[in-house]
């Protein structure tokens, strides 16, 4: 019996992805959970394996070609008699030795190779892609490649006639530059733009003496350095989230509108707001309520510099239940951060700044910094999201309550 071998959904909104390298060719006899094929998408590339054992009898999609979620990329004969309908793939890849996006030299009978925002860009500005030279690693077409073949009009097979406008000019040159809207930061647009028309979103803002955790950093970055990583304050933040958030359950939740049910979780995976050269990249710290300090700084390490390298899986961006975005570092009072839908709520952290501040009658001078929660005002109301709030903050400034939390 065969069955047809689906693209299948690589989430995050992803609609295509370009078939990188096929590990089968016709003929072969695959086992199931054998890695078949690598897609490189946007984000991440990814292995995508055999839902099941059989022979391998057609492949229909060449590599370097770009294939959309739910299209027939090759089937499968399992060997077995009857005449039962074909079967798609599981609705979900599961990600095997994920790997960088990288250039994969493909043979000319197969096209140009380029990934699917280049090939998008090539489509919309009417570019025959085949054509085009490559300058990138191993012949890869890149987005400079098609603005450049775009300086006038060409025709050919699949082409319509382009003529770039002129940039404006001005004295010292070009006073406007054209840059596509594609890959990470097209996503994020339009996340960014669905989170705000689908949701009531308020922002709480309040103000967190950190003194204590300062100096409670302090004293664990010796500990830190001997296991090798890098002690920052969002282990600490992480840690003091995880009572509240058991408190409160409603900012661990998700609306389901279509069945009319709030989804309250029972697990506590964090999103980590990641500043990269390509965009903001959300990775996901899971099960943080069972890491200490040190597990949870080793993991937010390893994870943002797999973003900054674009090396991320599927599953290392998928299933926070709550966010986190840092801007301490760079500076700012406070903001008021977007949230990351699906969920209800994401707290930004801002710059840690030497105050002075009335404290038994007497001005001292402390670590102060805000705190901003934006949360979904459908599901949680003003004063939950306060108290919600004043929970962390207590725990952040009493200094027994987070030891117990941390370690």
């Amino acid at each position: 019996m065969t069955f047809e071998f689906k693209l299948p959904d690589l989430g995050e909104g992803i609609a295509e992805g370009e078939v990188l390298k096929w590990m089968v060719k016709e003929g072969d006899a695959v086992a199931e959970d054998q890695p078949l094929v690598e897609v490189m998408t946007d984000k991440v590339n990814v292995q995508i394996p055999a839902p099941r054992s059989g022979k391998v009898s057609k492949i229909l999609v060449k590599e370097g070609d770009i294939a959309k979620v739910g299209q027939t990329i090759m089937v499968i004969d399992d060997g077995s008699a009857g005449g039962a309908p074909p079967v798609s793939a599981p609705a979900a890849p599961r990600p095997v030795q994920p790997s960088a996006p990288q250039a994969q030299p493909a043979p000319p009978s197969q096209g140009s190779v380029a990934t699917p925002a280049t090939r998008r860009l090539a489509r919309e500005l009417g570019v025959d892609i085949g054509k085009v030279r490559g300058s990138g690693p191993q012949g890869r077409v890149t987005d400079d490649d098609i603005r450049r073949s775009v300086g006038g009009s060409r025709t050919g097979p699949g082409t319509v006639a382009v003529q770039q406008a002129p940039p404006a000019q001005g004295q010292g040159g070009p006073k406007e530059e054209l840059v596509p809207l594609r890959g990470i930061r097209k996503t994020i647009s339009e996340r960014m733009l669905k989170s705000l028309q689908t949701t009531a979103q308020v922002t709480h803002i309040d103000e967190a003496d950190m003194t204590e955790l300062v100096q409670l950093r302090e004293a664990f970055k010796g500990s830190a350095e001997k296991r090798g990583v890098r002690l920052t304050y969002l282990p600490f933040i992480i840690k003091a989230l995880v009572p509240a958030l058991k408190e409160f359950p409603y900012l661990n939740s998700s609306l389901d509108e279509q069945n009319g049910n709030i989804v309250l979780k029972k697990y506590y995976n964090i999103g980590i707001a990641t500043d990269t050269e390509q965009g903001l990249v959300v990775p996901v710290v899971k099960s943080v309520d069972t890491k200490d300090i040190f597990e949870l700084a080793g993991e937010i390490e390893r994870l943002a510099d797999k973003a900054r390298r674009g090396q991320l899986t599927l599953d290392e961006v998928h299933g926070s239940t709550f966010t986190i975005t840092n801007v301490g570092a760079i500076g700012g009072v406070f903001a008021t951060p977007i949230i990351n839908i699906p969920e209800v709520a994401i707290m930004g952290l801002h710059k840690i700044t030497k105050r002075p501040v009335v404290r038994d009658g007497k001005v001292e001078i402390r670590d102060i910094t805000y705190l901003s929660l934006t949360f979904d005002h459908r599901v949680v109301d003003g004063a939950y999201a306060a108290r919600f709030t004043s929970r962390v903050i207590e725990t952040i400034q009493d200094t027994k309550r987070l030891l117990s939390e941390v370690l």
